[in-house]
């Protein structure tokens, strides 16, 4: 591509908008599309609606350039990506409809020599559906598009960093595909770019978040262990790091976000007679949420008990990592609201967030003067300065004092 291509974003969520002001920063023209009015109208403004890092201050930059716009409708471009998410139906099976929904609207504005990209986290097979979606509806632009997948590996906090300077692995449908897709990447990635096919790119994200997902289990699991046999696991977990070949994560309450806790599900649902211990891991990180909700629930009861009052609990953190908003599966969320559905006296403290539906927000040091039980489940940097002057019932559920 020698001249700089126009691109269209549909998705402009977590990896959408980023992805997006990041194009845009290198003056490429981006037309962002989402079906929330309310979010096209906040970057038009300049603005964000999510918590990212930097991010705020780029797209004010892009959109007062007239580099970055957003709207509810697609418009004719030269490279069309797709980051829309991919959540479960019925029992955890991967639901890509909105995938479907995203090339469905684009297909109109597709012509001859465009290249389109999935982003989205998918099923292996997933590009070549909706191959075969933009073939049926649109015959005659069969051999005169390029196709490819090209997964995002972003850490939330560091999101611009990564998707500018991580390796990134792009499958094509076909040689030509992968290659045109990797001349568009290098225009705004630094890292590597590694060419593959589409499904086996497909493949490779969600086996990066298996991956994860295993070891995390293992520091779950052992966390319960230690519990039983009374020891400080993370006292354990470094002294085991020791070993020069071991190197174990650090439990917490579950795990949450839109990757590593649902990407593993895509593999179990579609091969469950190969995926025995990727299923058995998620059903392990699942477990650790329930279990924590015990944990509390008995130390509630016994309060009750012995104080003759039901107790106050606060829920510290209700993001599924710390130091952000994003709340998508988050087992401190769960945890809270099961607490909060089984009739126990919650204060819910999120520091990253306003408001959250029905659960009201309560400002931290309110929450300390307040709880007779506090239940540390996400490590917000905010929690970090605690100390137990009262002597009240504390959990630490996620390492937050473990250095203390």
């Amino acid at each position: 591509m020698k001249l700089a291509p126009k691109v269209v974003m549909v998705g402009l969520g977590y990896i959408g908008l980023p992805t997006a002001a990041l194009i845009a920063s290198k003056k490429i023209k981006v037309h962002g599309v989402d079906i929330n009015q309310r979010v096209v109208n906040t970057i038009n403004e300049g603005k964000i609606h999510i918590i990212e890092p930097d991010l705020d201050g780029i797209v004010k930059n892009v959109v007062e350039k007239g580099i970055l716009k957003a709207d509810i409708k697609p418009a004719k471009a030269d490279v069309f990506l797709i980051a829309v998410p991919t959540p479960f139906k019925n029992d955890h099976e991967p639901d890509i409809s909105f995938v479907e929904s995203a090339t469905n609207l684009i297909i109109p504005y597709l012509s001859k020599g465009n290249l389109f990209v999935i982003e989205s986290t998918s099923p292996v097979g997933t590009t070549e559906k909706m191959t075969e979606l933009i073939f049926s509806k649109r015959p005659e632009l069969k051999n005169e598009i390029f196709i490819a997948y090209c997964p995002e590996r972003v850490l939330p906090g560091k999101i611009l960093y990564e998707l500018e300077n991580n390796d990134r692995v792009i499958g094509g449908l076909n040689a030509k595909s992968t290659e045109k897709a990797l001349s568009f990447y290098s225009l705004f990635v630094k890292g590597n770019l590694h060419a593959t096919n589409a499904r086996t790119a497909e493949m490779c994200k969600l086996v990066e978040n298996s991956y994860r997902d295993v070891n995390i289990a293992f520091a779950n699991e052992l966390s319960i262990i230690c519990e039983r046999a009374k020891i400080n696991v993370w006292d354990l977990i470094n002294l085991a790091n020791k070993h020069p070949r071991v190197k174990i994560l650090q439990p917490g309450c579950g795990v949450g976000g839109h990757c590593i806790a649902v990407d593993p599900w895509f593999l179990v649902s579609d091969y469950k007679e190969e995926a025995k211990v990727i299923g058995m891991a998620r059903n392990v990180n699942d477990y650790k949420a329930d279990w924590v909700v015990d944990k509390i629930k008995k130390a509630a009861q016994k309060f009750e008990k012995t104080k003759g009052k039901k107790p106050e609990i606060a829920c510290m953190g209700l993001a599924f990592k710390p130091d952000i908003d994003d709340l998508r599966e988050s087992p401190a969320l769960f945890i809270t609201k099961t607490l909060i559905n089984q009739g126990f006296k919650v204060i819910a403290v999120e520091p990253n967030i306003e408001s959250y539906k029905s659960i009201k927000i309560t400002e931290y040091e309110e929450a300390l003067k307040k709880a007779d039980i506090i239940a540390f489940l996400v490590a917000h940097k905010t929690f970090r300065n605690f100390i137990n002057e009262s002597k009240k019932i504390v959990f630490d559920f996620c390492g937050i004092h473990k250095n203390n």
